[in-house]
């Protein structure tokens, strides 16, 4: 991605920009739960953005996925509300909220969370020319509401720097996400459905397992419940993936590592006391500085070998294939994400031709689930690189997802059997 791609992808035209007031209900709806009172997820400001028929949505998926299913028209808008960072202080983030416009009073949820993203402003949000922006009108145009957050420290307006990673954070901000999307929903007449579908690409990927235990385990919400998982290309063994990283056998390998090492080390400590413990010269003077939030992904590779052995210092290496201390425990809430039992439909999607996130990574996802006596579907995508896979996952998410919708307000769901039924199916469907 080059600087003049995401120059062009920035979002065009003339933003009209909302009042709140005019948005959010009146104080006596809260007692419906919805939070309005400027806590967490409270709405700070909505910016109207591009209103597409159906016919624009199809042109704006640019054959890079399945329009098939769409199938109306959609509204967007740019959304700032209140969260928390990783150390529970309160901040700003934004999220691209995609309505469809089908006229319906009552509005299924899909939360989309996407991958690893190093400059603030190559989020949803701002452009529309990426695969996420193009999922949430997907979303959208089958009939649900799509909230894509920005997560903290990433998008115009979200101070600071991104906490890559860290599950305290990418749940407060996925949630609080959902909250000011159903303010802005209920301010239009509009009632955002209590089952929220959770779905996220490569880092998006552990992020949805993370919010679906959120959601359905910690009460994470007064208001919102799980309705179902459909996690993408995701690391979900992040210690096996950092270690391959730091063995050069995935690709980008550098500028992953890099990425995850300055945010951890920035966030949690303890894992080098300066940055010449871990770098080798001259990468050592200047990596922080090109993970702010600012330097595009071409500024970072120009600056950075991609080769993690040229990068780092070896005893920095052999820390990372052997963690201990502060790096080990947390890196173990991220090896263990899918280490619960979802009580929804759950369906995990990968593609064996990716070389940035192993499918072995998918099926570990699986082993843990299965020891958990969770019902889950494991679907191949086929031989697809990563980015590419994820086009090919978005319109078989989207079936799945209608598929749970029609289970789920057809009956009352009900605990069948402590047995584990694993499919995996392989190829296109």
């Amino acid at each position: 991605m080059n600087r003049s791609t995401a120059l062009r992808g920035l979002v065009t035209g003339s933003l009209v920009l909302c009042s709140a007031a005019a948005l959010v209900a009146p104080a006596g709806a809260s007692s419906d739960g919805l939070d309005i009172t400027g806590g967490r997820g409270a709405l700070l400001s909505v910016e109207k953005g591009k209103t597409l028929t159906a016919t624009d949505v199809v042109a704006a998926l640019d054959d890079k996925m399945d329009a098939s299913a769409v199938r109306y028209g959609v509204a967007t808008y740019v959304v700032r509300y209140r969260t928390i960072d990783h150390a529970g202080a309160p901040t700003i983030a934004s999220q691209l909220l995609v309505l469809p416009e089908n006229g319906d009073p009552s509005v299924s949820v899909v939360s989309w969370l996407h991958g690893t993203i190093v400059t603030k402003t190559d989020v949803a949000s701002v452009r529309t020319d990426t695969n996420d922006y193009r999922a949430a009108l997907l979303f959208a145009s089958t009939g649900s509401a799509a909230s894509a957050p920005d997560y903290v420290g990433l998008g115009k307006d979200s101070p600071g720097r991104h906490p890559y990673g860290d599950p305290r954070a990418t749940v407060s901000a996925t949630v609080d996400a959902l909250r000011s999307a159903r303010t802005v929903a209920h301010g239009m007449g509009r009632a955002l459905e209590r089952k929220v579908q959770v779905s996220g690409f490569s880092q998006g990927g552990p992020a949805a397992m993370l919010v679906g235990r959120a959601l359905q385990q910690e009460g994470a919400d007064r208001y919102f419940r799980l309705g179902a998982l459909a996690p993408t290309g995701g690391p979900f063994d992040l210690s096996t993936f950092e270690a391959a990283a730091a063995d050069d056998q995935i690709a980008k390998s550098g500028i992953y590592l890099a990425y995850f090492v300055t945010a951890w080390n920035r966030m949690y400590g303890g894992l080098y006391d300066s940055t010449g413990e871990a770098f080798k010269a001259p990468y050592d003077t200047k990596v922080d500085e090109l993970f702010d939030g600012y330097h595009t992904p071409e500024d970072i590779m120009k600056e950075l070998t991609l080769v993690s052995r040229d990068l780092f210092t070896p005893e920095f290496l052999e820390k990372i294939r052997h963690p201990e201390g502060v790096l080990k425990r947390k890196l173990r809430a991220l090896d263990t994400t899918c280490d619960w039992r979802p009580h929804v439909p759950v369906q995990i999607f990968h593609g064996r031709g990716d070389q940035d996130v192993a499918f072995a990574h998918a099926e570990q996802c699986g082993a843990q689930l299965k020891a958990n006596g969770a019902k889950y579907t494991l679907t191949n995508l086929g031989n697809y690189d990563h980015n590419a896979s994820v086009q090919q996952a978005l319109p078989r998410i989207v079936r799945f997802f209608e598929e749970s919708s029609k289970q789920s307000r057809g009956a009352v769901v009900r605990q069948r059997s402590t047995a584990t039924t694993a499919t995996v199916t392989d190829g296109l469907r």
